[in-house]
């Protein structure tokens, strides 16, 4: 009797069966002597759109809401149905006596292989591969210790209510915004309130007023100190003639005495290890990642390279039965650049604290690492490459000693006035050495700017002792209101509030910009035109982080068998009664913040600009009116002969040319010079390829437009 395994996605099935021995290759599984080897491509499965239940509801329409089946219905994904079939047919054979699932050992893996098993009404036993690297031994040592499949259904009920509560939540707000203001509205259960902080920061920003204020510094030869007083502990002086006349007077002081002299040692022990959310920010903060871009990046050297652990956890901590792992771990890693640091950690026992394996802050899935795998860095792309050097040298700081400093801090006496000064003299640079070359990017982003280094070298200082030669000046700067969110941030408020899992945050990032909701401006991101009105019609309970940060906490709960899956879905019922109601009783009303002074030509409505993956687009306001095009000309692959560019292409009364405006050169797209089949086929390549029946930019863009256009018509 043989067992059938069931991957996520084909890369894995093929590693798994490789190991396994699986050498029979089919179209949509491999075969060996004890095992079936078979994949999903992500989600097979998923939940039934409102129309399976009732053809009625393709048409949207503000009455038929809310939406609340009684029981949520399973289908098919259509695009995926040979793979399903494949796999519905495998478990009919009487060879396979039970079910392995190996899908990503995280909530999302459990549902895409429990959908597939409830779909294809598999009866029989069924275990789990729960591992956290791809290695060949990870994958040899989890087979050898399946878990029983059983013991992950409170995983599995906590998927489910996940899915569920975004179905409800976000398919009935959306539908109620879009039909209630005629417009493409798209809201969620966990993408509205991160909009809703962003919106919040926007507020501080417009409603801050810059004010003036002056700072009074003295230059005390090599090193410099800043004045403070009880009533202005920070230093700074609002009234420039209160400025003016403590410097006129200090200025007739010749000598400052030491008041007050304190020599701390300091240290500063190494940084955690990484969780996903951590791994985002500092890789967005070095490198410019995406949240979006560092899950790719880092699923790639999870999946294919093998070379780091499972990416999707939310613990900076290692457990206990990884610590005999560590130094394989470290010996796959004594190549260049990191060999000078593995030699000293190989040479002794390795110093394992309490920051680097706490059993208690371990649930699923422990911190990133790297694998025992020896890394073939030069088979790495260029952002595969920095994002494993981050994870490693986060690592290898597990091991090496704290940041170790004397900081001495001195309070002058000036004319009854206090200067204050700190110093720094480096003892051991421990882990920072490690971040020697990036100096700086680990620094708190929130450093003020008007304290003097705190590096500075102080010299020998005695109390009591006399400074006859200082410098007196004064710095006028201006306050500065908050600054706009940075990915980075934007992922630590997040965090903060409990929006999203480190699963899913990157994703509600992208759900954002795609629907024009937000938009990434130099390296920041801010709320469009759009998001600003959409935050003030949704109604104020979807707004706020403190009732979606609730029920992440209580799926995480129903995850660890503690939490109540049918209360929990109920609450949701009743809330999406509630948003709903709210929706349609509101009087509020929505304006396109991206109207433009072109007209349709076919209705005369304002046509409104948005984007797609292939450019700007003109679009109709009027969802009835199926009219677009580009907002910009299309560039063909011809150059200028003059300035090289690519040219723009339009299209003329004989047809489509290629044209570049600042040389004033024009050329004629499709010509052969011999004419015939060939430059009709050319001619009709051309226009298939440079046709304006361009698509919007998301499939969810897509869905609204169709819908609203069947609404209106109906």
């Amino acid at each position: 009797m043989k067992s059938l395994v069931l991957a996520e996605k084909p890369s894995v099935a093929k590693e798994i069966a490789r190991v396994l021995g699986c050498q029979q290759k089919h179209k949509h599984y491999m075969e060996g002597p004890g095992y079936v080897v078979t994949w999903a491509l992500g989600h097979l499965v998923t939940l039934a759109e409102p129309e399976e239940y009732d053809p009625k509801y393709k048409n949207w329409n503000l009455d038929d809401l809310p939406l609340l089946p009684s029981r949520m219905k399973l289908k098919i994904i259509r695009e995926t149905t040979p793979q399903y079939k494949a796999i519905a047919q495998l478990a009919k054979r009487s060879d396979l006596e039970q079910l392995i699932i190996a899908t990503d050992a995280g909530r999302e893996g459990e549902l895409v292989a429990r959908w597939i098993m409830e779909m294809i009404h598999w009866k029989k036993p069924f275990k789990r591969l729960w591992i956290s690297s791809q290695t060949d031994k990870a994958i040899r040592d989890g087979f050898a210790s399946l878990k029983p499949g059983q013991s992950y259904d409170p995983l599995y009920r906590s998927a489910v209510c996940r899915a569920e509560a975004d179905w409800l939540i976000g398919l009935n707000i959306t539908r109620a915004l879009t039909c209630k203001h005629n417009a493409q509205l798209a809201a969620g259960r966990v993408q509205t309130p991160t909009l809703a902080a962003m919106m919040d920061r926007e507020r501080e920003i417009k409603s801050f007023q810059a004010k003036d204020y002056w700072m009074l510094r003295a230059q005390f030869g090599s090193f410099q100190a800043v004045w403070r007083s009880q009533a202005h502990p920070d230093g700074r002086l609002f009234d420039k003639a209160a400025a003016d006349a403590l410097l006129e007077r200090l200025n007739k002081v010749r000598s400052a005495k030491v008041a007050q002299l304190k020599v701390a040692e300091k240290s500063e022990p190494h940084p955690l290890a990484y969780d996903l959310t951590e791994l985002q920010r500092d890789a967005n903060k070095r490198h410019g990642f995406t949240a979006k871009q560092t899950s790719n990046v880092l699923q790639r050297l999870y999946e294919q390279h093998k070379l780091v652990t499972y990416p999707r956890t939310d613990s900076r901590y290692l457990s206990s039965d990884m610590i005999s792992t560590l130094p394989d771990r470290l010996k796959a890693l004594n190549v260049q650049p990191y060999a000078a640091w593995i030699k000293p950690l190989l040479a002794k026992p390795l110093p394992v604290s309490k920051r680097v394996v706490d059993d208690s802050k371990v649930s699923d899935h422990h911190a990133i690492i790297p694998t025992d795998e020896r890394p073939q860095l030069h088979n790495l792309s260029a952002e595969e490459r920095k994002l494993y050097d981050l994870i490693v040298r986060r690592f290898i700081a597990l091991f090496t000693p704290a940041f170790r400093y004397d900081e001495t801090s001195v309070t002058l006496e000036v004319g009854g006035e206090h200067f204050h000064a700190k110093g720094r003299i480096v003892k051991e640079a421990g882990w920072k050495a490690l971040y020697e070359a990036s100096a700086g990017a680990d620094e708190d982003d929130d450093t003020a700017e008007d304290e003097p280094a705190s590096r500075q070298t102080l010299p020998p200082l005695q109390p009591g002792m006399e400074l006859k030669e200082f410098r007196l000046s004064q710095h006028k700067q201006t306050t500065k209101p908050p600054g706009r969110y940075t990915e980075a941030a934007l992922l630590g408020v997040m965090e903060k509030h409990n929006l999203g899992t480190p699963a899913t945050r990157a994703d509600i990032i992208e759900k954002l910009l795609q629907t024009d909701t937000i938009e990434r401006r130099m390296n920041t991101l801010q709320p469009t035109g759009k998001g600003a009105q959409l935050i003030e019609l949704v109604v104020p309970e979807l707004r706020t982080p403190e009732l979606t940060a609730a029920w992440e906490l209580e799926l995480e709960r129903i995850s660890k068998g503690k939490g109540d899956a049918g209360k929990f879905m109920e609450s949701i019922r009743k809330q999406t009664e509630t948003i709903v109601r709210e929706v349609k009783a509101s009087e509020a009303e929505y304006k396109p913040h991206n109207l433009t002074h072109s007209r349709c030509p076919e209705c005369g409505k304002p046509l409104q600009e948005i984007k797609s993956k292939r450019g700007k687009l003109l679009v109709c306001s009027d969802w009835e009116c199926a009219y677009k095009r580009a907002a910009e000309p299309a560039l063909s692959n011809k150059r200028c002969p003059q300035c090289h560019k690519r040219m723009e292409i339009h299209t003329g009364k004989a047809g489509k040319y290629a044209q570049c405006r600042p040389c004033n050169v024009v050329e004629m797209l499709g010509e052969s010079g011999g004419g015939g089949r060939a430059a009709k086929r050319q001619q009709a390549q051309l226009a298939k390829q440079f046709s304006d029946n361009v698509s919007l930019g998301s499939s969810l863009e897509e869905a609204l437009k169709a819908a609203m256009a069947k609404h209106k018509k109906d």
